[in-house]
């Protein structure tokens, strides 16, 4: 099993920021974690990354029990990490290929000389993501779109056997973002891929490829289970405790307001 969390609480400074959590993702499965800002999701994500440590219950990641196994790096080595708060870590004049190889190494910035086995592998992967024909250019130049697949990269260079995306998406133009998604569609497909785990809270960016999704609300868990079947009507609307309604086109999933909400509230404009 990648994830067991069973029972798990989290306090800090004094409030619970997260309660009762129930989780279990199995090796296979590419979940989805859903919910509006504030919710939780990123205390959930430093719990799963060892930062934050349960005040009750029971968490195992990757076989590895906390307050039972040496976790910290670790642990880290074996999670994949894309986030935007990663981005403000790098130093301004390293380039595209140079971050990706610091993936090697779990490091913020590169402070070992690469084999050329390693490099190869960053080789590898730039031209996979798309990226090669910016290697060298200086991180900081990207677009957001470009700088997203540069932290993929990085992120895959330890192989890990679980990948983290943390609202990759932000940022990003229609184009860029589809194409973003794309990307992750084929790292999801690829033999040996890891567990991916999405983090989001826009609906329409939940491939066909995230078989389960959890919905996370006010620090609990709201559901989880199949993609489908969480993203009903009926379980979305009282998830938002207003009337919504999911729409389906090429396996894609689109919310817009439920009838009964824009008829209830409606505006009149008329002067």
């Amino acid at each position: 099993m990648v994830i067991r969390i069973e029972d798990a609480s989290v306090k800090r400074n004094g409030e619970w920021i997260l309660e009762h959590i129930n989780w279990y993702v199995n090796k296979g499965e590419h979940w989805v974690l859903y919910g509006l800002n504030g919710a939780g999701k990123t205390a959930l994500l430093n719990m799963l990354c060892s930062y934050y440590f349960p005040t009750e219950g029971s968490v195992e990641v990757l076989g590895r029990k906390f307050g039972k196994d040496i976790l910290g790096e670790q642990l880290r080595k074996q999670i994949g990490f894309v986030s935007a708060s990663i981005q403000q870590r790098f130093y301004p004049s390293d380039s595209a290929f140079e971050i990706v190889l610091s993936g090697a190494y779990a490091t913020v910035g590169l402070y070992e000389k690469p084999t050329q086995e390693i490099r190869e592998k960053a080789i590898f992967l730039l031209e996979q993501l798309g990226s090669i024909e910016y290697a060298d250019r200086n991180y900081e130049t990207l677009s957001q779109g470009e700088k997203q697949r540069v932290l993929i990269g990085r992120a895959l260079m330890g192989d890990p056997k679980l990948l983290i995306l943390d609202e990759p998406s932000t940022g990003l133009d229609f184009i860029a973002r589809e194409n973003l998604l794309e990307t992750i569609e084929r790292i999801a497909g690829a033999k040996d891929a890891p567990t991916l785990l999405y983090v989001t809270h826009h609906v329409e960016e939940i491939l066909p490829v995230f078989t389960h999704t959890m919905l996370l609300k006010d620090g609990q868990v709201f559901n989880a289970g199949k993609t489908r079947d969480m993203l009903q009507n009926d379980i979305l609307t009282d998830f938002f405790n207003l009337p919504v309604e999911v729409i389906w086109n090429n396996d894609r999933p689109l919310l817009v307001k439920g009838a009964e909400f824009n008829s209830k509230n409606k505006m009149n404009f008329n002067i």
